[in-house]
């Protein structure tokens, strides 16, 4: 028996419920109204399998009920980047815990899909500002969200320097970076901003963190998932990455818990400094 478009998208939302082990109503329920095929253009398509990297293979026809599963889809294949894998961002925007009407920043939309889920995320009270640095790209996503999610606006710049004209309640990064941008963490809501962020090596792997902002320049920080993710335009850095690769040849990231700012310097606990910040493996609270 086939199903329908509406009935494979439900299907797909309630097997990441169970995969991703998502809490949040309002996320499964994003993904389950948002139309994946309206964000990656006509099929058939290349697809990516977290269990058979690194070969891409076609779906047989363009069916869009193929693109229901827990895949990566090819937008470029030639630079391997896709439309992620769902049940990864199903995982990190359950942990987010974003709120009707917040203000979420997007770095990295690409096509603008997860753009999309994050706006039904918000609501149409909510804000969400989608940057994209390849302009192609960007006036793609904003062609895909005009009209369904005019809480949604997209931006061509580099993500890891854009200046948002109001505070977020989350902003999320959709691509690997060595280190972190004093815009992003300046750009936190106070006593509640979340910023989920992945640090990655030279290979593409590594682990998302989640920061959050608490009282002044102390943000907590921990673990939320480890990833393999495209490098950040404007957030790699050889110095950093070399910096990076040494805190996690003497241990992991399960060991941060905070988050410091200048003029507060380094001190024993420091897991990795950055310039002006530095991760530490004590709790915000102390010191």
């Amino acid at each position: 028996m086939r199903h329908s478009i509406e009935e494979s998208r439900l299907r797909y939302a309630e097997e990441l419920r169970f995969t991703a082990k998502v809490g949040s109503r309002a996320v499964v329920k994003a993904f389950a109204s948002v139309p994946r095929e309206r964000f990656l253009g006509p099929g058939p398509w290349r697809v990516l399998s977290p269990m058979a990297t690194p070969e891409y293979w076609m779906t047989e026809d363009a069916d869009p009920r193929h693109l229901y599963h827990d895949v990566l889809i090819a937008i470029d294949e030639e630079r391997r980047l896709n439309n992620g894998q769902p049940s990864l961002w199903a995982r990190m925007y359950d942990q987010l815990e974003l709120s009707r009407g917040d203000h979420v920043i997007h770095i990295g939309a690409g096509t603008g899909y997860y753009s999309a889920i994050l706006a039904e995320i918000v609501g149409r009270a909510g804000r969400v500002t989608a940057i994209e640095v390849d302009p192609t790209l960007a006036a793609r996503a904003t062609e895909n969200l005009a009209t369904t999610w005019p809480q949604a606006t997209v931006v061509a710049a580099d993500g890891f320097r854009f200046q948002p004209d109001q505070p977020a309640g989350g902003i999320v990064v959709n691509a690997g970076v060595t280190h972190f941008s004093s815009v992003w963490l300046d750009a936190l809501a106070a006593e509640s901003g979340r910023l989920l962020v992945p640090l990655t090596n030279a290979e593409r792997w590594g682990c998302f963190l989640m920061i959050t902002r608490q009282t002044g320049d102390r943000y907590a920080a921990r673990l939320a998932g480890r990833v393999g993710m495209i490098p950040c335009v404007g957030g790699r850095d050889p110095a950093a990455e070399e910096r990076l690769t040494a805190a996690l040849a003497r241990g992991d990231f399960t060991a941060i818990r905070s988050l410091r700012r200048a003029p507060e310097e380094p001190d024993h606990t420091c897991w990795l400094a950055g310039e002006g910040w530095w991760l530490s493996t004590a709790p915000a609270s102390s010191g």
